[in-house]
């Protein structure tokens, strides 16, 4: 097992890759990384290296070899190691299905709201256990890191949407045709089984989150057509890929800007216990979170 670098003051940029995204080409001075946290090891070692001479890390969400069902993912340590580092910006690359019909295979889609509809077994807060916070939600994806994306996925010229709704099943299994007529008429356009409570515990690490959506077909609402299969994903999936490691050069591109978002301070309203009266072991347990906020309740 790697131990964690000594500074990863540097650090600034995450890249979470999700179904067919295992790696990033073009990375290098490339370490391996494992990190314990309190929730248990990551889905796989984190990549530190450096892209386009900007140093940046890698984090895939299923596993090296994709072995971790959705609802398998540790996205507790996920999150935690980031933060730990000093990660203050996330990208997840993530494989979605299309509830539109102009929202086309091998598109990308910068999403701008979420619907929840896990099932409730996906450890979805680093709170409770003695300590208590609500953050607020109603804006999941950063707006500044969306802005970025989408100025990233213009500059590179692949066909893309600047917006839309992803709403989050638990799977594995894709959905039924009635499911996926009902998320049409709630206003979802994009389906897919990862990005919560991924979206969620980034918010209280207070760790901009942006999603990169890779369509990969039209789930199975489409009268007359095949539904959606793995096998069916798995041929987009290459090409979709391919796109976004593209889009994320570009992204790396761009020169660094210091955070003026809301993300960077979403804990500062959200706590509710006194933090003078939480216990040693959980303030051990939470430091990269709290670590700037003891004393401020």
């Amino acid at each position: 097992m790697s131990e964690p670098a000594d500074d990863f003051s540097d650090i600034r940029l995450a890249v979470i890759g999700g179904s067919g995204f295992y790696t990033m080409p073009g990375l290098e001075e490339i370490q391996e990384v494992r990190i314990e946290t309190p929730y248990g090891l990551p889905s796989a070692p984190i990549i530190s290296g450096k892209l386009l001479d900007q140093r940046i890390v890698f984090l895939a969400r299923h596993g090296e070899n994709h072995q971790l069902l959705p609802s398998e993912i540790p996205q507790q340590a996920n999150i935690w190691a980031l933060k730990s580092i000093g990660v203050e910006r996330i990208i997840a690359v993530s494989a979605v299905g299309s509830l539109r019909k102009d929202y086309n295979p091998k598109d990308l889609v910068v999403p701008d709201q979420l619907i929840d509809r896990t099932s409730g077994n996906r450890p979805a807060t680093f709170f409770g256990n003695g300590i208590v916070a609500h953050v607020s939600m109603a804006e999941p994806f950063c707006k500044v890191l969306r802005e970025d994306l989408i100025e990233a996925i213009t500059t590179a010229q692949e066909n893309s949407h600047n917006a839309g709704t992803y709403i989050c099943i638990e799977g594995p299994t894709f959905g039924t045709i009635a499911e996926s007529h009902l998320f049409q008429k709630w206003g979802a356009s994009l389906v897919g089984m990862t990005a919560l409570p991924e979206a969620k515990l980034a918010r209280e690490a207070e760790i901009c989150y942006g999603m990169l959506a890779m369509v990969t077909d039209y789930d199975c609402w489409q009268e007359g057509q095949q539904p959606v299969e793995a096998s069916t994903v798995a041929k987009v999936l290459l090409s979709n890929v391919k796109k976004s490691q593209k889009v994320v050069n570009e992204l790396v591109l761009q020169p660094y800007k210091p955070r003026n978002c809301s993300c960077k301070n979403s804990l500062d309203n959200a706590l509710i216990t006194n933090m003078n009266l939480i216990d040693p072991e959980t303030k051990k347990r939470l430091l990269p979170l709290l670590k700037n906020k003891a004393g401020d309740k």
